[in-house]
C-alpha cells in the first residue's frame, strides 16, 4: 500500500495505536510519580494508593450511571483476578519502595516487561505468532530497555537488602501478570473502562481497609489540587494503558513502557532541578531505541503476514 493511500492514515493498524496509548500513558503515569513524590511528605503510601484510586472509581463509576453502561459481565472472575494481581503487585511495590532505594526499587518494577517476554508464549495464545527471529529481537529489545534503565538510575545493592529486593522482583511479576490479564480481557472483548472500573474498586476498598488501621493524615483545603492531579493523571494513565496492552502487540507496548523513566526522568530536571550523567543520558537514548526497534520488529511482522 502506497505511504500517501489514505486508509493507511485513515485506519491505522492496532499496534500502532497500541504504542501511542502507552507513550500517553508513560506521560501521565510520570506526572503521577511526581504528584506521589511530593505527597509523599505528607501522606503514607497507603493513603496515596487510595486517593490514586478511589479518583478513577468515582470517574468511572458516574460515566457508567450517567451514561448507562453495563458493569455485569462473564468475565467477573478475570476481572477480580486482574484487579487483586494488580493490587498485589502495587502494595509489593510500594513495600519494595519503603525498604530499598527508590531507584532500586523502580528498577525491579521495571523487569515486567522482561517477564512479559517470557509469559508471552504461553500466556498470549490469541495473538498471532511471531516468528523466531521477531520474537528474539523483541527479547533483546526487552533486556535492552532494562539495561538501560539500569543506567539510568543506576541502583545500589546492599547485601541487607535481598529480602526486600526479592519483594521488588515479586512486583515486576506481578505486574507483568497483570498486563497479561488486561491483554487477554480486551481480547475478550472487555472495554477499557470496565476493566479499569473493576481494577479501581478494588484497589480502593483493599487500600481503604489498610487505612483503617493506621493514623489518618487528615486533610486540607490545600489538598485538593494535589489530590486531584493525582488521580486525574492516574485514571487517564490508566485508561491509556488498558487501551495500549488491547489494541497493541504485548512486547511491543511493552517495550515502550519503559517510556515513564524518560518522562519521569526530564520532570525531575525541569521540576526539581535535577542533573543527569552521561550515563544517563545514554540510558535514556538506549531505552528509546529499544522502543524504536520493537515497534519496527512489530511493523515488520504485521506487513508480512498480509
Amino acid at each position: 500500500m502506497s505511504l500517501f493511500h489514505p486508509r493507511r492514515w485513515t485506519h491505522p493498524r492496532h499496534w500502532q495505536l497500541g504504542s501511542l496509548w502507552i507513550l500517553v500513558a508513560g506521560l501521565g503515569f510520570a506526572v503521577m510519580g511526581a504528584f506521589v513524590k511530593t505527597g509523599a511528605q505528607r501522606f503514607s503510601s497507603t493513603e496515596l494508593v487510595f486517593y490514586r484510586s478511589i479518583f478513577g472509581f468515582i470517574t468511572i463509576a458516574a460515566m457508567v450511571y450517567w451514561q448507562g453502561k453495563p458493569l455485569t459481565t462473564p468475565l467477573l472472575g478475570k476481572q477480580m483476578g486482574r484487579a487483586l494481581t494488580g493490587f498485589i503487585a502495587l502494595l509489593l511495590f510500594f513495600y519494595a519502595i519503603a525498604h530499598l532505594p527508590l531507584a532500586t526499587a523502580i528498577t525491579l518494577n521495571y523487569t515486567s516487561p522482561m517477564f512479559l517476554a517470557l509469559f508471552s508464549p504461553w500466556l498470549l495464545t490469541a495473538e498471532q505468532p511471531l516468528s523466531r527471529r521477531q520474537q528474539s529481537t523483541l527479547n533483546i529489545c526487552v533486556i535492552a530497555g532494562f539495561i538501560g534503565v539500569t543506567l539510568l538510575l543506576q541502583p545500589r545493592w546492599e547485601p541487607d537488602l535481598w529480602i526486600a529486593a526479592g519483594i521488588g522482583l515479586l512486583s515486576g511479576v506481578g505486574a507483568a501478570l497483570a498486563y497479561v490479564h488486561v491483554k487477554q480481557l480486551g481480547v475478550r472483548g472487555e472495554p477499557d473502562w470496565r476493566t479499569v472500573f473493576y481494577f479501581t474498586l478494588v484497589c480502593s476498598v483493599a487500600s481503604g481497609g489498610l487505612m483503617l488501621n493506621t493514623e489518618i493524615t487528615p486533610l486540607h483545603w490545600q489538598d485538593l489540587p494535589f489530590l486531584l492531579g493525582l488521580g486525574i493523571s492516574a485514571t487517564i494513565s490508566q485508561l491509556a494503558m488498558t487501551r495500549a496492552y488491547r489494541t497493541g502487540r504485548t512486547l511491543t507496548v511493552a517495550s515502550l513502557a519503559y517510556s515513564t523513566v524518560v518522562f519521569a526522568t526530564l520532570i525531575g530536571v525541569f521540576w526539581w532541578g535535577e542533573h543527569l550523567s552521561w550515563m544517563e543520558y545514554l540510558g535514556m537514548l538506549l531505552i528509546m531505541l529499544s522502543g524504536i526497534v520493537s515497534s519496527r520488529a512489530s511493523s515488520a511482522r504485521v506487513t508480512n503476514t498480509r
